[in-house]
């Protein structure tokens, strides 16, 4: 019999608020480049695909950490990962600060995005060991860090783009600011969860891979196209919004705040998903998600109006932001805990490589045609790409409830 403080216990939950805080200081740097973004490309004397390519290097940087680093998780603990990343992010940033042009922007950006990548798939990883019962909550809650970061970040950020130093005297501050936070927070991530948490996750798990009717290899690739899909579609608000209210002149700190309310949307998203992923699991809940996404992105292509921009960035915010806690959730039902950072990371890195093209193919598009049209509809596009995967796979794993796993 499983000792019974073995999963979600009161150390799982102060773990997971721990975690939290350092997600909400380490995430800064998906995040920090978007909101840059048009002053950046105003200093350099770009186009927007050329702007959006340190975007680009950050989340290419971002999905390689999610793999690479998860397994420095697998092997060495959470821990080492942490300290390792907040000082590449120190580095990254620092040195960001003081670029000469847009490529040696773009090529720190991929050392800041790898470093960023630990708290994110790795740190999800980490606390989706110390929960069973309440793991779709607690997976939810580790990842809302990521849009906390994305909602908070640009509003200060915000403030300092506006003063003498512009944003290279942001990125000073963010460098600092990951350096001092994230390695002592990080030290106290060092226990392990018990055999007997981990025994009985392995359980839990061989019992959920029982009614899946693919192999964990092809389950593993199926949401890793799914992934690419959906946030190739999930990228064209969230990357291009404040460049968007800048073109339509309500200016890039009016972008920000919808990106904030967008992102503060999504957490509220993503609790919601993590407490439904628990009653009726993760497959579900993320074909529930992506659908509304899908929605969510039509209302973007007849709005132009101020307070409607507002208005839809909420909606988005609200439909899309338990999506990719959910591949996760999926992740750790159906496939073995012992490999659970590799796997999650690896799944996490195919949405942030989705992300990545999907923010570079916006900003292609939008120098194509001089409007943001028809990356609104690419991005449906890739979104009824990932709507049909995720529903084969609902309907997949139902019917073989009695059968075995394929080999």
């Amino acid at each position: 019999m499983t000792h019974p403080s073995a999963l979600d216990s009161r150390a799982s939950w102060l773990r997971l608020a721990i975690s939290l805080a350092i997600a909400v200081v380490g995430n800064v740097g998906m995040w920090a480049i978007i909101v840059i973004m048009p002053a950046m490309q105003t200093e350099f004397g770009v186009e927007r695909a050329d702007a959006s390519i340190p975007y680009t290097l950050t989340m290419i940087g971002f999905a390689l950490g999610n793999y690479y680093i998860g397994r420095v998780v697998d092997r060495w603990g959470i821990t080492v990962a942490l300290s390792g990343a907040a000082l590449m992010l120190g580095a990254g940033f620092g040195l960001g600060a003081f670029a000469p042009n847009i490529w040696v922007l773009s090529a720190l950006q991929l050392i800041t995005g790898f470093g960023s990548a630990a708290c994110f798939g790795p740190l999800i990883a980490d606390i989706s060991h110390w929960f069973l019962k309440r793991r779709g909550i607690a997976v939810a809650i580790a990842a809302s860090g990521n849009y906390l970061s994305g909602g908070i970040w640009p509003l200060v950020l915000a403030e300092v783009l506006a003063g003498p130093g512009g944003w290279r005297s942001a990125y000073l501050i963010i460098a600092a600011t990951c350096v001092a936070v994230m390695i002592p927070l990080s030290l106290l991530l060092r226990a392990q969860v018990s055999e007997a948490g981990r025994a009985e996750a392995e359980s839990a798990a061989a019992s959920r891979a029982l009614t899946s009717g693919f192999s964990p290899r092809a389950l593993t690739w199926l949401l890793a196209v799914a992934g690419i899909g959906c946030c190739v579609a999930m990228s064209m608000p969230q990357v291009h919004i404040v460049a968007l209210s800048a073109d339509l002149g309500y200016g890039p700190a009016v972008g920000a705040e919808m990106l904030s309310l967008m992102l503060f949307g999504g957490v509220a998203s993503r609790l919601v998903s993590g407490a439904l992923a628990d009653r009726i699991g993760g497959v579900a809940t993320l074909l529930i998600g992506s659908g509304l996404q899908c929605v969510a992105l039509f209302l973007y292509l007849p709005t132009s109006g101020l307070n409607a921009l507002y208005l839809v960035s909420l909606i988005f915010g609200l439909s899309q932001g338990g999506i990719v806690p959910s591949y996760a959730v999926v992740v750790r039902e159906y496939l073995p805990a012992r490999e659970a950072g590799q796997r999650v990371g690896f799944v996490m890195m195919s949405t942030i490589l989705g992300m990545a093209l999907g923010g570079w193919m916006s900003g292609w598009i939008y120098d194509l045609t001089g409007s943001y049209q028809w990356a609104f509809l690419n991005g449906i596009a890739f979104n009824l790409v990932n709507i049909a995967i995720i529903g084969l796979i609902l309907i997949r794993s139902r019917p073989r409830r009695r059968g075995t796993v394929p080999a």
